[in-house]
């Protein structure tokens, strides 16, 4: 029995070994992450680095190199074909990405709701995003070519005749553009969906209760709470209508960049020059800048939307 006079000895407790729950959480998001972004790395950035530094060489195709410094950025400087690229894609984007936002947004409201019918029309709107590109174009291509087209044979009955949707230079780009509008816009309407189904029912209730009618609803609650939504959407249209698959399958299978170069954006342009004309370096100096501008306009959308985080207050 120990003694009351006898000091009792305080341990302290043994360190916890191991690490802690915080770190074995960021170890865990890490490796979860590790796949996609070694993947990234491989794919997408060692190309972008084997590009910038291919820019300044002067590559025939069969393996000689010749360093050239910057001729191929002064190249570019100087040719007004790059330039009419670079304004038919600008052109191109700025009409794609608000329709693929009207249009993907307008199928998202049409089939909000949950029924049979419109699961079966969010099918439908989805469909052609299932079917290959080049598929996509040859048939749009044949609906379109001029005199034995389906669509040609149906515009006398509207009172339109004479129209070449694909030889004629002010129609062209339009008719790619409505053609990527159709494929694209039930990805967008899928992306809207999920937008909207994110918003709280309580809200449109309690508007109504106030007397808010549907526009108003949509405009004050709809709207502002699909910013991030809105956001993504735009983000990602821009960059598949200055480099996606798309803008590269469906012009360059439909028009090859015709007519009159109506039609040659700037990814269009830089396949001819690498793999027609043999040009790799130059090509390679062209995807420089392209990236170079999609960062910094990517650049500009984070700094004013502060990374893409909204303030609802």
């Amino acid at each position: 029995m120990m003694d009351m006079g006898t000091k009792t000895s305080h341990r302290r407790p043994a360190a916890q070994k191991g690490l802690s729950a915080k770190h074995r959480e960021w170890i865990a998001g890490y490796l979860f992450v590790a796949p996609d972004a070694i993947g990234l790395l491989l794919f997408l950035g060692l190309p972008m680095a084997l590009s910038l530094l291919l820019a300044v060489y002067e590559v025939n195709g069969f393996g000689g190199y010749r360093f050239f410094g910057m001729a191929n950025f002064v190249r570019m400087a100087n040719d007004p074909l790059f330039w009419s690229a670079a304004r038919v894609t600008a052109l191109y984007a700025a009409i794609l990405v608000p329709l693929l936002y009207v249009c993907g947004l307008g199928l998202a409201l049409l089939v909000q709701k949950t029924n049979r019918f419109n699961a079966v029309m969010r099918s439908m709107f989805f469909a052609p995003h299932m079917v290959s590109l080049v598929v996509v174009a040859l048939v749009w291509q044949f609906m379109v070519v001029d005199k034995i087209g389906v669509i040609n044979k149906l515009t006398p009955f509207l009172g339109i005749e004479g129209i070449s949707f694909l030889g004629d230079p002010q129609f062209a780009l339009l008719t790619v553009v409505f053609v990527s509008v159709w494929f694209l816009m039930g990805f967008y309407m899928l992306i809207f969906l999920g937008g909207l189904q994110d918003i709280p029912r309580e809200y449109y209730e309690a508007a109504t209760i106030d007397g808010a009618g549907p526009i108003a609803c949509f405009w004050y609650i709809t709207l502002p709470l699909l910013k991030p939504t809105s956001f993504f959407v735009i983000m990602v249209s821009m960059v598949a209508a200055v480099a996606g698959s798309q803008a590269f399958d469906i012009i360059y299978v439909m028009t090859k960049g015709g007519p009159a170069n109506s039609t040659s954006v700037l990814i269009v342009y830089i396949y001819q020059q690498a793999f027609a004309f043999g040009a790799f370096g130059y090509a390679a100096a062209m995807s420089s800048i392209l990236v170079v501008v999609l960062m910094l306009v990517t650049a500009i959308f984070f700094v004013m939307t502060k990374g893409g985080r909204f303030n609802y207050e």
